[in-house]
């Protein structure tokens, strides 16, 4: 009888070790999901971006800083190889983008052309997209986080299961809003 129920204690154990590294996974599974989504926007970003800076160009010519900026920024953007740097980068990029429309609020022909009103939309809609998508992968990695640091996800994850870092906006520029003068 104290066999059997041996057996029965280590068949329990057993099987919330398994339940417990599985719902660890799919958490982390979770958070590459969510990053992939805010890749995706990120992308969808830089590829309208192109576009917006041929059309500011004719009518800015003498604000080259500003859409070198915005340059310069997409492509830090596009050749950042880990979450962490795509992160600071795509900082910058918002950083530059809102420097961008607070001198474009100057040129009244530049705002009125339909397709500076069209790009100008889609990047509102992409950025709002992409905020989303980051409130949404930071919260799977409050939930990946929590799973592996308290008990008993902790004994299970081990050293195996790292951290993660959620998205943060680290340029205090890209806190504060573009300071529009006429």
């Amino acid at each position: 009888m104290l066999f059997f129920a041996l057996i029965a204690v280590v068949a329990a154990l057993v099987a919330a070790y398994i339940s417990i590294h599985n719902g660890i996974v799919m958490k982390d599974n979770r958070c590459d999901n969510a990053w992939q989504t805010i890749d995706a926007q990120l992308q969808r970003r830089n590829d309208l971006i192109p576009n917006l800076v041929e059309t500011v160009k004719g009518y800015m010519k003498h604000e080259a800083d500003t859409l070198q900026a915005v340059t310069a920024a997409r492509a830090a953007v596009a050749g950042a190889g880990t979450p962490e740097a795509k992160m600071e980068a795509s900082g910058a990029l918002t950083n530059a983008l809102g420097r961008l429309f607070a001198v474009a609020e100057a040129y009244p022909d530049l705002k009125a052309n339909s397709s500076f009103m069209q790009l100008q939309a889609d990047l509102t809609d992409t950025e709002n997209k992409i905020s989303y998508a980051r409130m949404s992968f930071n919260d799977c990695v409050l939930e990946y986080n929590n799973a592996i640091e308290t008990f008993p996800g902790n004994l299970v994850a081990g050293s195996k299961f790292r951290e993660r870092q959620g998205f943060t906006v680290e340029d205090a520029g890209v806190r504060q809003a573009p300071n529009v003068q006429f």
